[in-house]
């Protein structure tokens, strides 16, 4: 998982507006919208969505702007979202088909729970069994609802 350049133009932005303000994903989606998942030690609330939207004003001119908290399917990016969220049931697709234990045909999406998670990589256990997923091939990952 690489940060792309919206996402450090977004955390830039923001950091220097907004103290404490966890920009979780920052990317454009159809049409040019930027959608921007925020998070925050004291919770995510309308004034603060506000606050980080006036801070993301130079960004106005080439996008529409959608700023909200990350809910129950939140997206994980980092490293650090992982290791907080072992334990928890997540979904993972990896950018290219990935190797699938017992010889399975290839996947691009592993749901199960989050078992590990390190400095390389995260560990599923997956209805298919037990997938480590280096974060380099990951492409999307979020938390599912039990």
């Amino acid at each position: 998982m690489k940060t792309t350049p919206i996402q450090a133009t977004v955390e830039t932005l923001v950091l220097d507006a907004v103290p404490n303000v966890e920009v979780i994903l920052a990317e454009v989606v159809g049409g040019g919208t930027l959608r921007v998942v925020i998070d925050h030690p004291q919770g995510v609330s309308l004034d603060l969505c506000e606050q980080v939207s006036r801070s993301l004003d130079p960004l106005r001119e080439e996008h529409a702007l959608e700023v909200s908290s990350p809910g129950r399917d939140r997206p994980l990016t980092r490293p650090d979202h992982f290791r907080r969220f072992v334990g928890s049931r997540v979904r993972v697709r990896t950018s290219a088909p990935f190797p699938v234990p017992d010889g399975e045909e290839p996947r691009r999406s592993f749901t199960g729970e989050l078992v590990g998670a390190d400095d390389e990589g995260v560990t599923l256990a997956a209805d298919e069994g037990i997938v480590s997923i280096p974060y380099a091939d990951i492409h999307r990952s979020n938390l599912v609802e039990e």
